[in-house]
Protein backbone atom coordinates (compact mmCIF):
# COMPACT_ATOMS: atom_id res chain seq x y z
CA UNK A 1 0.00 0.00 0.00
CA UNK A 2 2.86 2.53 1.03
CA UNK A 3 4.08 1.44 -2.95
CA UNK A 4 1.08 3.91 -4.33
CA UNK A 5 1.38 6.65 -2.20
CA UNK A 6 5.24 6.65 -2.92
CA UNK A 7 3.81 6.92 -6.84
CA UNK A 8 1.64 9.80 -6.54
CA UNK A 9 3.23 13.19 -7.06
CA UNK A 10 0.57 16.25 -6.35
CA UNK A 11 -0.06 18.37 -9.14
CA UNK A 12 1.32 16.31 -11.96
CA UNK A 13 -1.62 15.21 -13.34
CA UNK A 14 -2.32 16.76 -16.82
CA UNK A 15 -6.15 17.94 -16.31
CA UNK A 16 -6.50 19.50 -19.59
CA UNK A 17 -9.49 16.80 -20.65
CA UNK A 18 -10.95 17.80 -17.23
CA UNK A 19 -10.95 21.27 -17.97
CA UNK A 20 -12.39 20.79 -21.62
CA UNK A 21 -15.65 18.48 -20.32
CA UNK A 22 -16.25 21.36 -18.03
CA UNK A 23 -16.17 24.06 -20.41
CA UNK A 24 -18.00 21.61 -22.47
CA UNK A 25 -20.36 21.53 -19.53
CA UNK A 26 -20.98 24.68 -18.70
CA UNK A 27 -21.92 25.86 -22.30
CA UNK A 28 -24.50 23.33 -22.51
CA UNK A 29 -25.95 24.51 -19.81
CA UNK A 30 -26.01 28.37 -20.96
CA UNK A 31 -27.95 27.93 -24.07
CA UNK A 32 -29.85 24.94 -22.76
CA UNK A 33 -31.26 27.58 -20.10
CA UNK A 34 -31.91 30.20 -23.11
CA UNK A 35 -33.66 27.95 -25.06
CA UNK A 36 -35.94 27.22 -22.22
CA UNK A 37 -36.84 30.39 -21.17
CA UNK A 38 -37.27 31.01 -24.75
CA UNK A 39 -40.09 28.01 -24.58
CA UNK A 40 -41.12 28.88 -21.10
CA UNK A 41 -41.78 32.21 -22.44
CA UNK A 42 -43.68 31.46 -25.59
CA UNK A 43 -45.96 28.56 -24.12
CA UNK A 44 -47.23 30.97 -21.42
CA UNK A 45 -47.83 33.80 -23.81
CA UNK A 46 -49.35 31.23 -26.54
CA UNK A 47 -51.57 29.44 -24.14
CA UNK A 48 -52.29 31.72 -20.91
CA UNK A 49 -53.36 35.01 -22.57
CA UNK A 50 -55.87 35.95 -25.80
CA UNK A 51 -52.36 36.88 -27.87
CA UNK A 52 -51.89 33.42 -29.67
CA UNK A 53 -49.39 32.18 -31.31
CA UNK A 54 -47.79 35.20 -32.59
CA UNK A 55 -48.25 37.01 -29.48
CA UNK A 56 -46.27 34.57 -27.79
CA UNK A 57 -43.80 33.93 -30.74
CA UNK A 58 -42.28 37.50 -31.61
CA UNK A 59 -41.88 38.46 -27.53
CA UNK A 60 -39.71 34.47 -27.50
CA UNK A 61 -37.89 35.45 -31.26
CA UNK A 62 -36.60 39.03 -29.46
CA UNK A 63 -35.62 37.34 -26.39
CA UNK A 64 -33.69 34.64 -28.48
CA UNK A 65 -31.70 37.21 -30.07
CA UNK A 66 -31.10 39.00 -27.34
CA UNK A 67 -29.55 35.85 -25.30
CA UNK A 68 -27.48 34.91 -28.56
CA UNK A 69 -25.99 38.29 -28.30
CA UNK A 70 -25.51 38.43 -24.87
CA UNK A 71 -24.12 34.79 -24.41
CA UNK A 72 -21.60 35.17 -27.20
CA UNK A 73 -19.35 37.59 -25.57
CA UNK A 74 -16.90 35.60 -24.04
CA UNK A 75 -15.13 36.41 -20.42
CA UNK A 76 -14.32 39.88 -20.08
CA UNK A 77 -10.33 40.49 -20.05
CA UNK A 78 -10.18 42.40 -16.63
CA UNK A 79 -10.47 38.69 -14.73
Amino acid sequence: MAEHEAEYHHGDMDVSEQAHTYAVFGEITKWSSLIIGVMVLVLTIWFCTDLGFFGGAIPGIVLFALGVIFLRRGPSESH
